[in-house]
C-alpha cells in the first residue's frame, strides 16, 4: 500500500520527487561529515566519503525515471547520456574552454604579481591521495556523471518543456544550490569561503547553469557534453591549483559568458538550437 502510494505521487510530481530524492541519497552520506567536522561525532568517518555525495542527483534519476517511465525511459536516458555525435567543435567546447578560462585568469595573475600556479596542484584535491592527471577522471566519473545525470539529464529537458530555458535554468539552479548548501559546514574549501560568500556562490551557480544550458541545447541534448564541461571545469578550480584568486577569476568570466549567452541567444532557447525537452 506505501509502494503504491509513493509511487504514484512520484508520478504525479516526478521533478519534485527528483529534487527532494537528490538531496536525501546524497545528505545521507553529508550528515556525518558534517558532525565530524562540527565535532558532534567522535566516530572517525572517512572524509573521502564526501565524493558519494555527487552520485545522489544520478540514482535519484535513475529511480524517478524507472517510476515514471520504466525501462524505456531508462534507455532514452542512457542514450543521452553518452551521446557524441554533435561534432568536434561542440566536444572540443565542452572538454577544453574551462581549460581556457583557467589560461586567461593565470595570465590576469601573472601580470599583476609575476607568479605563476604550480601545475603539480592539479593533482591535489580534498581527502585523496596524489592523483597527478587522474583528477579529470575522477571529476569526469564523480561530479560529471554523478550530477550531470541528474541535473541535465533528468531535470533540465523536463523543465524546459513547461517553461523558457531560462525560467528552467534558474529553477533548476536554485535546487542546484540547496544541495550544495551543506558543503560550507564540512567541506574545506567551502568552509574556507565562509558562509557570508554564500550569495556570491549561488549566483556563480546560476550563471553556471545558464553556461550548461546553452552547452546542453546547443549539443542537441548531449548530457556528455555537459559531464565533460563539469568535469573539466572541477579540474581547474576544485584542486590546490585552482584555488583563491584563479577560482574567483573564472567565476567571474563564467559569470560575463552567462550573460552574454542571455543576450545572444535570448531567454527562450539559451542557444541557436531549439530547447531540449523530453
Amino acid at each position: 500500500m506505501m509502494n503504491r502510494l509513493f509511487f504514484n505521487w512520484v508520478k504525479r510530481h516526478p521533478l519534485l520527487a527528483f529534487f527532494i530524492l537528490a538531496d536525501a541519497l546524497s545528505w545521507i552520506f553529508i550528515i556525518p561529515l558534517i558532525a565530524r567536522a562540527q565535532g558532534m561525532l567522535q566516530l572517525q568517518v572517512p572524509f573521502s566519503l564526501h565524493y558519494l555525495t555527487a552520485y545522489g542527483p544520478m540514482l535519484a534519476a535513475l529511480i524517478v525515471t524507472e517510476i515514471c517511465d520504466g525501462s524505456a525511459g531508462l534507455r532514452e536516458l542512457l542514450g543521452r547520456l553518452f551521446k557524441w555525435r554533435v561534432g568536434w567543435l561542440w566536444i572540443l567546447i565542452s572538454a577544453f574552454s574551462p581549460v581556457l578560462l583557467w589560461a586567461i585568469s593565470t595570465l590576469v595573475i601573472f601580470v599583476v604579481s609575476g607568479s605563476l600556479p604550480d601545475l603539480k596542484l592539479f593533482g591535489q584535491v580534498n581527502y585523496l591521495p596524489y592523483l597527478g592527471i587522474g583528477t579529470w577522471i575522477l571529476w569526469i566519473l564523480n561530479s560529471g556523471i554523478g550530477e550531470e545525470t541528474g541535473w541535465r539529464g533528468f531535470a533540465l529537458p523536463r523543465l524546459q518543456k513547461k517553461y523558457s530555458a531560462l525560467k528552467a535554468t534558474l529553477i533548476l539552479a536554485s535546487g542546484w544550490i540547496i544541495w550544495h548548501f551543506p558543503f560550507f559546514f564540512y567541506l574545506e574549501s567551502y568552509r574556507e569561503m565562509g558562509l557570508p560568500m554564500f550569495p556570491v556562490f549561488a549566483i556563480g551557480v546560476a550563471a553556471g547553469a545558464v553556461v550548461f544550458t546553452w552547452l546542453y541545447n546547443s549539443s542537441q541534448g548531449s548530457v556528455l557534453m555537459v559531464i565533460l564541461w563539469h568535469g573539466s571545469f572541477n579540474f581547474i578550480t576544485a584542486t590546490q591549483a585552482g584555488k583563491g584568486t584563479a577560482a574567483a577569476i573564472v567565476t567571474a568570466l563564467v559569470m560575463v559568458w552567462a550573460v552574454v549567452v542571455i543576450i545572444v541567444f535570448r531567454p527562450a532557447n539559451l542557444s541557436r538550437s531549439p530547447k531540449q525537452v523530453v
